[in-house]
């Protein structure tokens, strides 16, 4: 896994909420896919630095439109490749691939079998 999101029609409040419970600070600044989250709306975290506190790289946002769910990401080195693979093991794709804003990273969507949301991503 390298990557987790939180998403929601109220991204502010779920990072207030997220950040009280675990401690987690957010990063606004970052480009996000629109197709994933309002810009402006998605909060970047990441570890702690400088501390042995586990975990990967996530983000929370969303907005109006946007339908909640969390998802994690799997790095892929293809990810157009990845998806047809999920493709014929009977997945679905939803989203992708697209190239994330400003980023030489390309990120998809998949439902597995049983309608799970997987995400992609991998090298532009």
């Amino acid at each position: 896994m390298v990557h987790f999101e939180i998403i929601g029609t109220d991204p502010r409040r779920l990072r207030g909420y997220y950040g009280e419970l675990f401690g987690w600070e957010f990063d606004l600044g970052g480009p996000v896919a629109a197709s994933v989250s309002g810009q402006g709306a998605y909060g970047f975290t990441e570890p702690a630095a400088g501390t042995d506190a586990p975990g990967i790289p996530g983000g929370i946002g969303g907005g109006t439109g946007y339908g909640p769910h969390v998802v994690f990401y799997v790095g892929v080195p293809d990810v157009e490749a990845a998806l047809r693979e999920a493709e014929r093991l009977g997945g679905r794709r939803a989203m992708g691939p697209e190239r994330a804003p400003g980023r030489d990273l390309v990120v998809a969507h998949f439902t597995d079998p049983e309608g799970n949301l997987v995400g992609l991503a991998g090298p532009a």
